[in-house]
């Protein structure tokens, strides 16, 4: 019994790591971090869905508010970008094994393809002195149909990406 218990829960961790958020971040380490106070925004890609953009944008600036950066159109040290981009992507959804009443048989037609949407956001910050980039942050998840859970996938994303901004080696 216990190794059936197992072998569903593995199985059905199986899908959520097929669909886990991904984030990654990089910079330039010979940016002076610690000299930049305010930022202003400037256009990059924006989101299919205008709303999911404004969400994208509420989201870094309550991230860059809280590590003490201010917004300015006059002279800001950082120029933020944004780049969202979504397509269809494809997973197989095997059969596997079953368990009934009779123990472990092979179950069912052969393997299903499963479409789903997964979306990519990058967060991009330059020096607006230079113009050069100094920092990129970059979250890949699934995209639901549920607005409220977009939402959560964007604030989850974005705080993650500033987890450990500014970024120090």
């Amino acid at each position: 019994m216990r190794t059936r218990i197992v072998s569903v829960l593995a199985f059905v961790l199986m899908g959520a790591v097929a669909h886990a958020q991904k984030v990654n971040t990089d910079f330039d380490s010979s940016a002076p971090f610690a000299t930049y106070r305010t930022y202003t925004w400037t256009s990059g890609t924006p989101a299919p869905d205008p709303f999911t953009q404004d969400r994208i944008h509420v989201a870094v600036d309550e991230q860059l508010v809280a590590k003490g950066m201010t917004q300015s159109a006059v002279a800001p040290n950082l120029v933020v970008a944004t780049h969202v981009v979504t397509h269809e992507q494809k997973k197989i959804v095997a059969p596997g094994f079953g368990f009934g009443p009779w123990g472990s048989v092979w179950g069912g037609p052969g393997a299903m393809i499963d479409t789903y949407l997964q979306g990519t956001l990058i967060v991009d910050l330059y020096d607006a002195k230079t113009k050069k980039m100094v920092w990129r942050g970059v979250a890949t998840d699934t995209v639901s149909d549920k607005r409220s859970q977009n939402t959560e996938h964007i604030d989850k994303a974005v705080g993650k990406m500033f987890e450990e901004y500014p970024p120090t080696e």
